[in-house]
């Protein structure tokens, strides 16, 4: 496959699943990272939801994915969040 070829069909709604530290500062962070990669923020929805100690929360955007640096570029920017932990 070239550097150009995906599988994904574009525009589509696409999940991006984000774990890290149960922190009020991740929550915020990731939200600046979609207002900065979506450009219609009422688009994304983000749902958190806390592990069962407490101590890690997940959050899954669902949003229209236009391009595949779209999507190349907000794992970039989410990777870059302090309290990120894992990005799938």
């Amino acid at each position: 496959m070239s550097d150009r070829e995906t599988l994904i069909e574009f525009p589509c709604r696409f999940p991006i699943k984000v774990m890290g530290d149960s922190h009020p500062e991740l929550l915020a962070a990731v939200e600046a990272c979609v207002a900065e990669h979506v450009p219609d923020p009422d688009d994304a929805v983000i749902q958190q939801r806390a592990s069962s100690g407490g101590r890690f929360v997940g959050i899954t955007i669902t949003f229209t994915a236009t391009s595949q640096a779209q999507l190349d570029e907000l794992y970039q920017a989410l990777g870059r969040c302090d309290r990120v932990r894992m990005i799938l």
